[in-house]
């Protein structure tokens, strides 16, 4: 990457949510392609050390603004610049709305939306006065699609899809760039963690059930991370990145493309028989 004529730097590049699925895919696949990358989680393995991939982890929790300051902080003092930022940090939760508590509601939108958008805007400044700079947000299909049963988590995504859209007309005369990449299923430790209301003893338990059921099986059944990082560092290359890029099963994507094209109520119809609702 050159920069005002100098010659070419390693490229720098900052991964949250680095520790495990498609995070890590992608902070594996970067080192692998000669960038410097500096890997972030809230409980990371071995902080300020090297792993065996390259990676240099840190210790990050997106929901305080002290620990993402001091974080990247840490990366400017170091590296004096930072070339890439990939916004990967997230969790997710599953429940009918109703059997949902506003905290954890909260939770999910504080760490999914806000969590990325505190990142995003510390980086900013460092990128505008380089004058260059590229932002990957991972959000997701389901932020294109709501899901049943996880409306807080499609939300949190959903947010995702209209920040980018207007951040990169914010952005690009600095020189920075900006895109949202759309996973669809993909088999990581994402779907283990994911934290589940009203099971049992709630009115909507029996159809949340047969629905989370067949969700989980497309994620366990999905494509490897390796996939969707090879997708990420791919449009890192290009001189311009493009608004958003979806990836993950076929199927999935020509979904996607459907929703834009037929009836809303023909695509309802759709979904309800797939997930059986």
């Amino acid at each position: 990457m050159k920069q005002d004529g100098k010659v070419d730097q390693i490229p720098i590049a900052l991964v949250t949510g680095a520790t495990s699925g498609i995070g890590k895919a992608v902070a594996i696949e970067l080192t692998e392609r000669g960038y410097k990358v500096y890997g972030t989680g809230r409980m990371p393995p071995q902080p300020g050390k090297t792993d065996e991939h390259g990676i240099v982890f840190l210790a990050m929790d997106v929901l305080s603004e002290t620990s993402v300051t001091e974080g990247i902080g840490r990366i400017l003092e170091k590296e004096h610049q930072l070339d890439v930022l990939i916004a990967c940090a997230g969790m997710g939760i599953a429940g009918s709305v109703e059997d949902t508590s506003i905290s954890d509601a909260d939770l999910q939108m504080r760490t999914n939306f806000l969590g990325t958008v505190l990142v995003v805007k510390t980086c900013l400044p460092i990128m505008r006065q380089q004058k260059h700079g590229k932002i990957v947000i991972i959000g997701s299909l389901a932020g294109r699609i709501g899901m049943p049963y996880q409306a807080f988590y499609s939300s949190s995504k959903f947010a995702l899809e209209g920040f980018t859209e207007s951040l990169r007309h914010e952005v690009k005369p600095f020189g920075i760039d900006v895109c949202i990449v759309e996973p669809g299923d993909f088999n990581t430790g994402f779907t283990a963690a994911r934290k589940k209301f009203g099971i049992s003893g709630s009115p909507y338990s029996k159809a949340f059930l047969r629905t989370i059921s067949i969700q989980e099986h497309d994620e366990t059944h999905g494509a490897a991370p390796s996939i969707a990082a090879r997708a990420v560092a791919g449009i890192l290359e290009k001189k311009n990145m493009p608004l958003r890029l979806v990836v993950g099963p076929v199927f999935q994507k020509f979904a996607a493309g459907l929703k834009r094209i037929i009836p809303a109520k023909l695509f309802e119809l759709l979904y309800k028989i797939y997930y059986r609702l």
